[in-house]
């Protein structure tokens, strides 16, 4: 058996662009909705106070490619109240059925994750939002308002972090690279004022309340991925037109959303669509301009199988597979 391909964080921080990966995202989440994928829950293994290891298997059908990614989140202690993510995504030849690539699980995850989220505000968002606010100060925080940068001309963004000095780093940072404005707001309720918001925290409360957002606003819970954790409040949730992921997925690990059902203010129903439907056009994202958009991102092995794949047909396409 030939060895697989493996790619490490500097050869996917090189090929995986976040144009080419948004792209990749709405389509793999427009196949999740279709049907032309299998894709198992996620299984969690936990092994001690702040670390979690998980497994998630998915599969393109009939005969694509499949596969896992395989991922520990383990809490900084470096830093309080921030995880980091390390693992690996390993893609199966769907003919062959032999293991052919192997890549740093991390780096595919930043890309990925706020690259997905970027297609689903560029989706759900209004045509001329251009303030963002980002609540966390991570990598995710960093990487989400590039890719949202992209499909939005942004005119500010707005950072929220506990730790204000890496706020305001990660303000200075972003008005750097995009030569836009760009600040760091201590209030949380001052800096939910915008067009577009990001949360991208490992907080297991919320960090986000419906009633500091106005509507029109669109939003992107992006970092909570577990049944225990919610960075947005049940008034919110109750609030917003709320589209999910993937609907098997939030029912049964989407924080924000069963925590709103159990408390007695929605029922399944209030899921109104995958983002996959909306990309396919056979459910409705926004409906007017006063709606409240969420979208409830808790990631997908058809995402990192989708980038993978993406990365070694490239590879191979250059001769250097």
């Amino acid at each position: 058996m030939t060895s697989p391909l493996f790619l490490d964080a500097a050869q996917v921080a090189e090929r995986l662009s976040l144009d080419v990966c948004t792209g990749l995202m709405r389509e793999a989440m427009r196949a999740l909705s279709g049907g032309e994928v299998e894709q198992a829950l996620r299984s969690f293994l936990k092994l001690g106070e702040g670390r979690t290891f998980a497994l998630m298997p998915a599969g393109f059908v009939p005969g694509g490619p499949f596969g896992a990614k395989l991922v520990s989140v383990f809490a900084d202690p470096d830093h309080p109240g921030r995880r980091s993510h390390e693992g690996l995504v390993i893609l199966f030849d769907g003919r062959s059925g032999a293991p052919v690539c192997v890549a740093d699980g991390g780096e595919v995850t930043r890309i990925r994750t706020a690259s997905a989220s970027a297609a689903a505000t560029d989706a759900l968002a209004s045509p001329d939002a251009s303030r963002l606010a980002i609540f966390g100060t991570g990598v995710q925080a960093h990487t989400h308002a590039l890719a949202i940068a992209h499909v939005r001309k942004l005119e500010q963004i707005i950072v929220w972090g506990r730790d204000r000095d890496l706020a305001g780093a990660l303000a200075a940072r972003l008005a750097s690279e995009l030569n836009i404005d760009a600040m760091a707001e201590p209030d949380p309720a001052r800096a939910a004022r915008a067009d577009i918001i990001s949360t991208v925290t490992a907080s297991a409360e919320p960090v986000l309340k419906g009633k500091w957002v106005q509507p029109g606003t669109h939003v992107n819970l992006a970092g909570s991925s577990g049944p225990h954790a919610a960075e947005a409040d049940s008034a919110l949730v109750a609030a917003a037109r709320f589209i999910a992921d993937h609907r098997t997925h939030v029912l049964a690990h989407g924080g924000e959303f069963l925590r709103a059902r159990q408390a007695g203010l929605i029922d399944d129903d209030h899921i109104v669509a995958e983002i996959g439907e909306v990309y396919a056009g056979t459910q409705a994202g926004r409906t007017g301009p006063e709606d409240i958009t969420i979208y409830k991102s808790l990631g997908h092995a058809v995402q990192d199988l989708a980038a993978v794949a993406w990365l070694y047909n490239d590879m191979k396409a250059r001769g250097q597979g």
